[in-house]
């Protein structure tokens, strides 16, 4: 017994020791949503030591060597994920003319301003699908602690038939065969290739256009565009390679065929039904609805002249679906992930897609949790991010309110924390 007590007190004193060795930080959470779906707790305390949380305690605790953050007046909760963003640009008047006159070095300017304004908004991780191979370079910049930015994964340019959505439209041609990319294939074999070159470049995801697009600039529709022996062809390649499939899609038939193929996702979904939606229950799939993107390109084409016409067409075809789109596959049980399309619509605004969900009948509690736990699983990091718990990264949000009685709580964001260094306390 004698031996087990003085055990125990070695315990208890290494323990005391560990937690005041100044190397821990300590946050105090007046109100914690660790674990998005679970009931908030209050008065916790969040102790962090190299980047990750070590515990997470009741009460107020307090590191003797002043490493405290006080949140005692804020709602915390784990930092957002949006799984569908375009760090490179934005939108604009302008966009078409800056693809053929801005060199890299400027894309990447531009690219780590919105990385910037995504962390600010609280969005500590994103997955970028569709871009230039320079988001690599953002991604390793970011990882290194070089520039302020949220969790990268990214696609690179996406996997798209020649002439469909996401192949160039709208120049000379001339200008149009320099910028036929790796990624643009034809066929079984030549998709197979495209995968791999996709991986070669440093691709985390492959991102693939099922279907056509609203902004590309050609009057080919919203429907399908590759066949189904190049969507198996491209699934079947990226599993050899240990990379899972997204696919942007609008188009009923289109979302169909790419989820008999084997897709892990649909990003957009504009036109699917009832019926879709059971296809994506079967095939464990996930919805990235991207509504946002829908209202704002709507937008552009009712009070806006920048669209050319084959665009205004499709976004006013698009935009009104899109709202419809989402409650459907909510209330047919669809599992969907946080996703806005932001590039399209504005840098750290990417939290008025909650708008959206709620609208759609989702509680606030569910559109969080598909920002953070879904989410998380949804880009391959849930055992990194996601939920506050021990052993994950200590990637912390707070606000003044509770999102839980108003989810646009979420669009002034107080505080942000990624991997325990603070980016933002106001």
């Amino acid at each position: 017994m004698k031996k087990l007590l003085l055990a125990c007190a070695a315990a208890i004193m290494a323990a005391t020791a560990h937690a005041h060795d100044g190397e821990h930080t300590y946050v105090h959470a007046g109100m914690l949503l660790s674990k998005p779906g679970e009931a908030p707790a209050t008065k916790q305390t969040i102790v962090i030591a190299g980047g990750k949380i070590d515990r997470i305690l009741d009460g107020y605790h307090i590191n003797d060597q002043g490493d405290v953050i006080d949140l005692s007046d804020k709602f915390v909760m784990p930092g957002m994920i949006d799984s569908h963003v375009h760090l490179r640009g934005e939108w604009s008047a302008t966009v078409r003319l800056d693809d053929v006159t801005k060199e890299d070095a400027d894309i990447a300017y531009d690219a780590a301003v919105n990385a910037r304004k995504t962390l600010m908004a609280g969005f500590t991780a994103v997955q970028d699908v569709g871009g230039p191979t320079s988001i690599f370079a953002l991604r390793r910049a970011v990882d290194a602690g070089k520039l302020p930015g949220p969790h990268i994964k990214a696609s690179g340019p996406a996997i798209s038939v020649t002439g469909g959505h996401g192949d160039a439209h709208g120049y000379r041609m001339d200008i149009l065969a320099l910028r036929h990319g790796a990624t643009i294939c034809d066929g079984p074999s030549d998709c197979r290739r495209a995968v791999r070159a996709a991986v070669k470049s440093g691709a985390d995801v492959i991102k693939i256009t099922a279907t056509g697009g609203v902004l590309s600039n050609t009057n080919a529709g919203t429907a399908q565009q590759f066949f189904d022996d190049e969507l198996k062809a491209i699934v079947d390649t990226a599993k050899t390679m240990g990379r899972r499939v997204t696919a942007h899609a609008h188009g009923r038939h289109g979302i169909e065929a790419a989820l008999r193929a084997g897709v892990n996702s649909i990003e957009h979904g504009t036109y699917l039904d009832a019926d879709t939606a059971r296809l994506f229950k079967q095939n464990d799939a996930i919805l990235v609805p991207t509504v946002l993107a829908g209202v704002t390109v709507e937008n552009w084409a009712l009070n806006e002249s920048f669209l050319p016409p084959n665009s205004v067409r499709k976004a006013l075809e698009v935009g009104p679906v899109m709202k419809r789109m989402i409650k459907i596959a909510y209330q047919n049980g669809v599992n969907i992930a946080f996703g806005t399309d932001t590039g399209v619509s504005r840098h750290g605004e990417n939290a008025q897609e909650f708008r959206y969900m709620i609208e759609a009948g989702m509680s606030e509690m569910e559109a969080i949790r598909s920002a953070t736990v879904i989410a998380a699983g949804h880009i391959g990091m849930a055992d990194r991010i996601g939920t506050l718990e021990a052993g994950k990264y200590a990637d912390i949000i707070a606000v003044d309110g509770d999102p839980l009685e108003d989810i646009m709580e979420l669009t002034d964001v107080d505080f942000v924390m990624k991997a325990g260094v603070v980016y933002k306390n106001k």
